[in-house]
């Protein structure tokens, strides 16, 4: 896969559909990749919902059908991932005082403490990080709730795109996400996800 010099994909899997309103300053390095699951039954929903004023939103959508779509500049940071967790608690890695502190900090807290790591040391953000979108709705109600299957053909998408994006920028397989993973967000989302 390539890119021109604005960060925009030149292939013929992938369809550019620029959403400015996406972009939230410059991404200077790419150190992940998070896959999300976008909450809403179809990609056109989704794709308006990036035009809104503050969007918040991944550089690439995923529809059910596997067509892909490049919504964001793969050099802008973008809000996608939302206050990280400590990877060094779910590694069980953390120094006695990190987990004291834990206890005692609020998710700002944490997330402004993960934030002076560097991955590996801490899960890719906003910063650096590309996200990828996959079109599925929930499939009930309250905090918790499920989500739509990934359809097979939005799984071979989602593997092709990250074997692409992983070989482009370097990043190791290691520092590929689902969501929930690296933030609190709900646990099913992306739950079918393979790549």
């Amino acid at each position: 896969m390539a890119f021109d010099k604005d960060g925009w994909a030149v292939d013929p899997k992938i369809t550019v559909a620029r959403r400015p309103n996406l972009a939230h300053g410059r991404m200077t390095m790419v150190s992940g990749i998070i896959v999300h699951q976008t909450g809403a039954s179809t990609a056109s929903s989704t794709l308006n919902s990036y035009l809104q004023d503050g969007a918040n939103g991944a550089h690439f959508l995923i529809d059910k059908n596997g067509d892909i779509y490049q919504t964001g500049s793969v050099f802008w940071r973008q809000w996608h991932v939302g206050k990280l967790k400590p990877r060094c608690m779910l590694e069980k890695r953390c120094t006695p005082v990190e987990v004291k502190n834990f206890t005692h900090m609020t998710y700002a807290e944490i997330n402004t403490y993960e934030m002076k790591k560097a991955v590996p040391d801490r899960y890719p953000a906003n910063d650096d990080s590309i996200g990828i979108e996959l079109v599925g709705a929930p499939t009930g109600t309250g905090p918790n709730q499920g989500y739509e299957t990934v359809t097979a053909e939005q799984n071979a998408s989602l593997a092709w795109l990250v074997k692409e994006l992983t070989e482009k920028f370097g990043v190791p397989m290691t520092e590929v996400f689902r969501h929930p993973a690296v933030s609190r967000k709900n646990e099913h989302e992306a739950e079918s996800a393979r790549w």
